[in-house]
């Protein structure tokens, strides 16, 4: 059952980009086969289903390497045939051929793959149909070009709600991780506590590359996207925040760090630890009001992101214990960067 299991994806296909395939797949059939007579228009609804990709990138690029691919295994099963004629072994030695010219020419796994298949069907189906080459090269460029363009006009693909979610989420757990450091300095902690907070901090490491995969796979959907102009700025504002957000996560691990190496009970009794715990939940509060909000958010959501930082002004600061000074210090910078980081101001 387990490999059974692992047959099954994570998630499933978007249906919208299962029905533009089945209807691209259905619209390259018709037409190729209203264009080209004799035999069934196999490969331009291959193609069209190998085209519709989850960017607009992807799909051209997929209908480059699929057209290409059918090329170059028909001109090597039509070298192979001049040279050697025909025959069974002849089959066999266009595979062998095709497979080296793709090794040779370094070339991607899906056009290494067509390469090979064009050339088997050309000299074991249309070695006996004339024009079979010809006829299959334009039916591949047909199906293809007809995946592209539903791709395109079709509800083009466009990947920015998932990566303002992941920047969003990274930026809800960074904030959560300054609540915990905030609490940490006014709870006695026990060891294992400790070492809880720091494993959770160094888990906002992978919530990065998360968010930074999410930006990509939307900066790829806008590629040559009619409706990019339309979502470019709410890309741009997500990597601007990831940006911030990815300082932000060195300066939370670092301070955690610190808590983790140097905690002690009598830190609790130090006259400057409450005012710097309260500063640190209010830094966690005006973290939460740089979140991404939806161009469909309610007017209370708008209103909420325009809420003023709660951060107040500078503290003064008490001569700490002998033992607890490199602590105190150490938090206090570390929670002045991260003021910067939220406000975009840079303290002198």
């Amino acid at each position: 059952m387990r490999y059974l299991e692992s047959l099954r994806a994570s998630a499933r296909v978007p249906l919208l980009q299962a029905a533009k395939t089945a209807l691209a797949t259905i619209a390259a059939w018709v037409i190729a086969g209203l264009l080209i007579h004799g035999q069934l228009p196999a490969f331009a609804a291959i193609a069209a289903l190998l085209v519709v990709q989850p960017s607009l990138n992807q799909s051209l690029s997929r209908a480059i390497e699929r057209s290409l691919g059918v090329i170059a295994g028909v001109l090597v099963a039509y070298i192979v045939g001049i040279v050697f004629g025909g025959g069974y072994w002849v089959v066999l030695l266009s595979i062998v051929a095709a497979i080296a010219v793709t090794w040779l020419l370094r070339l991607t796994p899906t056009t290494s793959v067509q390469v090979p298949i064009s050339a088997m069907l050309v000299l074991s189906v249309g070695s006996s149909t004339p024009g079979y080459a010809l006829d299959r090269i334009i039916e591949t460029v047909i199906g293809a070009a007809i995946g592209l363009m539903v791709n395109i006009f079709v509800v083009p693909p466009v990947a920015i709600a998932p990566a303002r979610d992941s920047v969003d989420a990274l930026l809800d757990e960074i904030a959560n991780r300054i609540d915990a450091i905030a609490t940490a300095l006014t709870v006695p902690q026990s060891p294992q506590k400790l070492d809880e907070l720091l494993v959770l901090a160094r888990l906002l490491r992978p919530m990065v590359d998360k968010a930074n995969a999410a930006i990509t796979a939307a900066d790829e959907s806008l590629s040559i996207n009619p409706q990019r102009n339309r979502h470019q700025p709410g890309l741009a504002e997500a990597e601007a925040l990831r940006d911030r957000l990815s300082n932000l996560v060195n300066r939370t691990t670092a301070m955690t760090r610190t808590l983790h190496d140097r905690y002690a009970d009598e830190l609790l009794d130090e006259p400057t630890i409450a005012a710097l715990a309260e500063e640190t939940r209010r830094a966690a509060h005006d973290l939460r009001l740089l979140r991404l909000t939806p161009a469909d958010a309610p007017a209370e959501a708008s209103q909420a992101a325009q809420e003023p930082p709660a951060l107040t002004a500078p503290l003064t600061v008490s001569r700490p214990d002998p033992t607890h000074w490199i602590l105190v210090g150490s938090l206090l910078e570390d929670l002045r960067r991260i003021r910067e980081e939220i406000t975009g101001e840079e303290l002198v």
